[in-house]
Order: structure tokens, then C-alpha cells, then sequence
């Protein structure tokens, strides 16, 4: 894929890599015209599971391109999107059953919407309103919700990974036949935590699918800057791990990859690694500017295989979707994200004594003086906090 040569033989079944493999397969049921490889082995997949996952594709588009505007027009303060990486996330969140819990790096809030998270829910959250469940302490994007079984995102990279390792050692205390998944990126996994993490969940043989989304930069630097190895599904194997490399663009080969993963994962009790090859269409955060270390080339001819598109055009094939259908979701989401939009934006900031709760029982005296400080302050220069310093 994209700065890194991989040694690859394309397979249409999945299948897992033993530990004394070589040759690393890719994974790839799905062409760019939308029709599939012959001799491929599909996942199980029917018409409303299809059609969820496209819905959550257009959704998750439409989301991104008007909240990355509202952060130029300086409505909210940080944005990140999903954008070239959806069959990754979408494809994986569908092959999981709504209790598995999912543990994100911080571009996967399409694995969120697809189990249910609302527009107003998203937009209190970027707000930072008191309607947000993060009661306003996180920066936007980094989601979290309980319901949902999805953990709260948290910014230091990789720390999810080692956490995740505990995550699943609980659910095989407990017996539950769920797993916990994983994700991060390539340069993630450069961070300790990558490894710490693994060890532990082959040691302990812990019902975790460590996700990574191989999508070729971390924030500027290319992969073959980053190591010199065959990508990450190598380390899995060097770890004892069963292991599969997929075709990250290609929503049935995940969706496949992930479904046989979770089976193994929950009959064996053990870890398995997922490595998704796929390309970060936008920039790396709305702090970002790609132009400065990749070409225009490079980002049209990774356009080509955009993996909504692929989808879009199999649900087609299927006759399970039309262009009319398409253009109805676009329309009714732009409209239903401006909506939101406008009313979240309104709503108050959360009160300012919130601020030391849930931290302990009771807050401690230490926690109460800094809180009057920090009043004190906010009435010295008012000017300066018209917005951010909530109710007081």
C-alpha cells in the first residue's frame, strides 16, 4: 500500500496467519467497479445490514464535511475525520454484536453512529454543552458513552491498547461470550503501549481484536519512515497472535475479517490482530495541512478507491440501493447535521461547579479551593470567558 511494499497474495477467504508465516495475504473480496472476485467467500451479510452500513457511510461523510467547516468558521475548536477510512470502521463495528465494547483511538465515531449514537448527541458533545454525557471536559471528538459500550476516547495516543488487554481479561472473568476491540493506527503502534498491550493479551489469551487501521502517515510521517518491517500484521505473529491483514477499503472483506476474528477470539479466548490497509483521505486533524509532505497525485489516486463508493455501487449491483436512494440520505443528513448544528451551539455551557465532580466521592478541600480560584478568576477577567467559563 501506500510508502510501503508489502509481499502480498491476494486471497477472497478469510484466513488467519500462522505464526511461522512469510507471505503475508491481503484479504479482498470486493472491486472497484462494485462486482466481486471470482472464487470469493462473502461474509454474512443480508439487504438491511447493508443498507445500515451505507447509511452510517453517507451519515459519517456528511458529518465530516460540515463539522470540519464549522471548526474553519471557528463554531467548534478541533475536528478529525473519518474520511477514506469508513469500510475500516463501519465494516468492523457492523461484525460485532452491540455488548462487545469498543476501546478508539480518535477516528471512529462512524463505529459509534453505527450503534446508534444521534446527530444531537454528537453535536452536545463537540459543544461541550451540558447536554454532552462527557459533561463538557473533553476536547470535540473524543466521544464516550456507556450505553453504547463505547469508551471514552482519550487524547494521549496508544493508551487504549494496554487498557483494552485488561478490558477483555475482565470479560473472560466474568464468562461473557463478548470481546473488546481495538483500534489505532500504524504509528500507534510504535508507541510502548502497542507492545505492553499485545503481550499481555497473548500471555493472559484474553478475547480482544486489535484493530489497526494502516492508512499510511502518522499525522506527517509515511510508513516507511515509521518501520522497516512488513507492516504490523508481522508483530502479531511475533506476539503468537492469529492474525489477518485485509484489503481496508473493501467493506465485505472486513466485515468478513472482523466476524471470523470475533468466532475465534470468543471460542478460543484469545487475541487476534486485524491490520486494515487503507489511506487517510483528508488531513490528519483540522490542525493539519497534508499539502506539506504528500502530493494531489497521490491523494487522486487513493480517490479511485474510495471504499463508500466501492460499496455503494455493489449495493447497486444488488439492487438493494439507487442513486435516488443516495441522494435522499445525503439530503435529509445535511439538513438534520445544520439542525443540530444550529441548536447545540445554543444550549449553556455546563455550570462551573460541575467541573470537580466525579472525581471523588466527595470532593476534597484541595479540589474546593481551586474551584474558588478558578471563580474568582473568571470574574476578575469576564471578557476572556464569555463562553467557555460556564455558569457560575
Amino acid at each position: 500500500m501506500s510508502n510501503t511494499t508489502f509481499t502480498q497474495q491476494v486471497v477472497h477467504r478469510a484466513t488467519f496467519l500462522e505464526r511461522n508465516s512469510l507471505n503475508i495475504p491481503i484479504l479482498k473480496l470486493l472491486q472497484a467497479d462494485g462486482t466481486t472476485f471470482e472464487n470469493a467467500v462473502l461474509p454474512q451479510v443480508d439487504e438491511a445490514l447493508s443498507r445500515k452500513i451505507f447509511d452510517t457511510c453517507v451519515f459519517i461523510r456528511t458529518l465530516d464535511e460540515r463539522m470540519l467547516a464549522a471548526q474553519r468558521q471557528g463554531r467548534i475548536s478541533f475536528y478529525m475525520t473519518c474520511t477514506g477510512e469508513e469500510a475500516a470502521v463501519i465494516g468492523s463495528a457492523a461484525a460485532l454484536e452491540p455488548e462487545d465494547i469498543i476501546l478508539a483511538q480518535y477516528r471512529e465515531h462512524a463505529a459509534l453512529r453505527y450503534r446508534g449514537f444521534t446527530t444531537e448527541q454528537f453535536m452536545h458533545q463537540m459543544f461541550s454543552n451540558e447536554k454532552d454525557l462527557g459533561k463538557g471536559r473533553q476536547m470535540p471528538i473524543h466521544y464516550g458513552c456507556q450505553q453504547l459500550h463505547f469508551q471514552t476516547i482519550s487524547s494521549p495516543l496508544a493508551t487504549q491498547i494496554p487498557q483494552a488487554s485488561g478490558v477483555g481479561y475482565s470479560l473472560k472473568m466474568q464468562g461473557k461470550r463478548n470481546v473488546a476491540i481495538c483500534y489505532f493506527g500504524e504509528g500507534a503502534a510504535s508507541e510502548g503501549d502497542f507492545h505492553a498491550g499485545l503481550n499481555m493479551a497473548a500471555v493472559h489469551k484474553v478475547p480482544v481484536i486489535f484493530f489497526c487501521r494502516n492508512n499510511g502517515y502518522a499525522i506527517s510521517t509515511p510508513t516507511d519512515e515509521q518501520y522497516a518491517g512488513n507492516g504490523i500484521a508481522s508483530r502479531g505473529l511475533g506476539y503468537g497472535m492469529h492474525t489477518i491483514r485485509v484489503d481496508g477499503n473493501d467493506m465485505l472483506a472486513v466485515l468478513a475479517a472482523t466476524q471470523q476474528a470475533r468466532a475465534w477470539a470468543i471460542e478460543h479466548s484469545a487475541p487476534v490482530l486485524i491490520e486494515a490497509m487503507t489511506y487517510r483521505l483528508g488531513a490528519h486533524s483540522s490542525s493539519d495541512d497534508p499539502s506539506g509532505y504528500r502530493s494531489k497525485d497521490e491523494e487522486a489516486r487513493w480517490q479511485q478507491h474510495d471504499p463508500v463508493k466501492r460499496f455503494k455501487l455493489w449495493l447497486i449491483n444488488k439492487g438493494w440501493l439507487t442513486e435516488d436512494d443516495d441522494a435522499e440520505l445525503q439530503s435529509r443528513y445535511r439538513q438534520e447535521v445544520l439542525d443540530a448544528l444550529k441548536v447545540a451551539e445554543k444550549v449553556p455551557a455546563p455550570k462551573l461547579d460541575e467541573i470537580i465532580e466525579d472525581v471523588y466521592d466527595v470532593p476534597t478541600a484541595n479540589l474546593k479551593k481551586q474551584l474558588e480560584e478558578l471563580k474568582a478568576h473568571v470574574a476578575k477577567y469576564p471578557k476572556a470567558y464569555p463562553k467557555s467559563s460556564g455558569r457560575l
